[in-house]
């Protein structure tokens, strides 16, 4: 057996990717033991030490995919995005990369792409994205009609909510999100304004009900459709290695039948010699 035989039975073996899902959880651990002073002045030593070494078993596994896969290393999303995860590590933190040195702890999101669940439902959600535009094309055309209604009507009064297009907007969003949307801002409006419940509510009725739930079912279809796919590869894959079998067991059966026949002349014959 070859070393990129080898090496590539090593990527694909499942003891080897809990393997690296356990290095990635201690790995997010020290990235987190590291904010915290009173830590790091026990155990700052050790905490980098321990983030070194992950890092070089991520380097490593990365140098080993590159050498099994070549090419086709880079025609994988998932392994551009383990690339430039483990890239942005290598990063020197001083002369302003110091914000890049801070995206370290995106080396948690590698989970992503070990776990074959959660590669699942990133790639769900990846397939709703162009659904998904055109749901937010819809949301953004009704916040901005919101935006100038709200504006003309009550940004007289209420400037510091309403005042702007941009500050209606940020209202409007937290109306939707429902976060103190009833008594920090609709009931005080309507204490001057008392018809006004007659724009919050078709608001909210549209945005929070309507489109909201849009987006989760283009999301939820598109799981579904994922998950549906790897079911079908995997009936595929079954079914191929049952024509496999049967093929193996076939072409084994010609090589049987002259020895079953030399069998039973020979059997015949020592019957005609015993009568």
């Amino acid at each position: 057996m070859t070393v990129t035989a080898r090496l590539a039975g090593l990527l694909e073996n499942p003891r080897f990717t809990r393997f690296i899902m356990a290095v990635i959880m201690v790995n997010a651990v020290t990235l987190g033991l590291e904010t915290s002073d009173v830590v790091m002045a026990r155990m700052g030593g050790v905490i980098h030490l321990a983030d070194k070494i992950c890092l070089g078993i991520f380097i490593v596994e990365i140098l080993i995919k590159l050498f099994v896969r070549r090419f086709s290393f880079f025609l994988s999303g998932w392994s551009l995005f383990d690339f430039v995860i483990v890239g942005i590590a290598l990063v020197p933190g001083a002369q302003g990369f110091s914000v890049l040195r801070a995206l370290r702890i995106l080396r948690v999101l590698r989970v992503i792409s070990v776990a074959p669940s959660l590669r699942r439902v990133v790639e769900g959600f990846v397939t709703a994205l162009p659904g998904m535009g055109s749901v937010f094309l819809l949301m953004a055309i009704i916040f901005y009609i919101g935006s100038v209604m709200a504006t003309k009507l009550f940004g007289d009064t209420f400037p510091e909510w309403f005042g702007t297009l941009g500050r209606s907007g940020y209202s409007l969003f937290q109306i939707m999100t429902l976060e103190s949307w009833s008594m920090g801002i609709v009931r005080p409006v309507m204490e001057v304004f008392p018809y006004a419940w007659g724009f919050f509510v078709p608001f909210i009725m549209v945005t929070t009900f309507a489109v909201v739930n849009l987006l989760v079912g283009l999301i939820v279809n598109s799981m579904q459709d994922a998950h549906s796919a790897e079911e079908g590869e995997r009936t595929d894959a079954y079914r191929d290695e049952v024509l496999a079998r049967l093929q193996a067991i076939e072409a084994r059966l010609p090589e049987s039948r002259p020895v079953d026949a030399a069998a039973d002349g020979t059997s015949g014959r020592v019957s005609d010699r015993k009568l």
